[in-house]
C-alpha cells in the first residue's frame, strides 16, 4: 500500500474512533505506530512528551510528526487530515443538522457512555508512561529498575506544584514545569 494512503488510513481510523480528545487517543496511535514499524515504543513514549510541551493538539501533533518521519511535508499534511477529518465532519453535521444536538435524552446517555472509555484511555497512557519513565516497565516481562533520574524530576515537579498551590491558591503555568523539568532533564541526563 502507498505510504500516503496508508498514512490518511491509519490517522482517520484513529480520528473517527477515538473520544474524549488527543489523550485518549494516544494508545491507538502507539498501537498503529508500533505495529506498522513507524516508530519504536523508546522513540514514542520519548515523542509524547515533545508532543505535550509544544503547542497545539496533542492528537494533531502526533499525526503531524509522524507523518513528516515517515512522508515529509505531504505526509504530515496527509496523517494531520487525516486524524482531523472526521472531527470534522461531525461537528459540521451536528451543527447543520441539529441546532440542539446535546439536549437529547440519547445522545446525553451516549456521552456519559463514553466518558469512562475516555478516562480508561487516558489513564492506561498515563500509566504506562509512569511505569515506563519512573521505573523502567516497558511490558509485562520488565523487570523493575527504578530510574532514578526520571524520579528525580518527578518529585521536584510534584513538590513545586503542591508548594506553589499552597503559597498562592493557585495552579502553576504548565508551561513553567515544562521549562523547570527540560532544564533539569539536560542536567541530569547530560551525566
Amino acid at each position: 500500500m502507498n505510504i500516503y494512503l496508508e498514512l490518511f488510513l491509519t490517522f482517520l481510523k484513529i480520528g473517527a474512533l477515538t473520544f474524549g480528545g488527543g489523550y485518549a487517543m494516544i494508545p491507538l496511535v502507539q498501537e498503529a505506530v508500533v505495529a506498522n514499524g513507524w516508530l519504536t515504543e523508546d522513540a514514542f513514549l520519548n515523542f509524547i512528551a515533545v508532543a505535550e510541551s509544544t503547542p497545539g493538539p496533542i492528537a494533531i501533533n502526533m499525526a503531524t510528526y509522524i507523518g513528516s518521519v515517515q512522508a515529509g511535508l505531504l505526509g504530515s499534511v496527509i496523517a494531520t487530515l487525516g486524524v482531523v477529518l472526521p472531527s470534522f465532519l461531525i461537528i459540521l453535521l451536528i451543527v447543520a443538522l441539529m441546532h440542539n444536538f446535546v439536549k437529547y435524552a440519547p445522545v446525553q446517555a451516549a456521552l456519559k457512555g463514553i466518558r469512562p472509555v475516555a478516562l480508561a484511555l487516558i489513564l492506561s497512557t498515563g500509566i504506562t508512561l509512569t511505569l515506563k519513565t519512573l521505573f523502567g516497565i516497558t511490558n509485562l516481562n520488565s523487570t523493575l529498575s527504578v530510574e532514578w533520574k526520571g524520579l528525580i524530576v518527578f518529585v521536584v515537579m510534584a513538590l513545586i506544584y503542591v508548594a506553589y498551590y499552597l503559597k498562592r491558591k493557585k495552579f502553576i503555568s504548565p508551561i513553567i514545569l515544562i521549562v523547570i523539568s527540560a532544564c533539569m532533564g539536560m542536567a541530569l541526563y547530560s551525566f
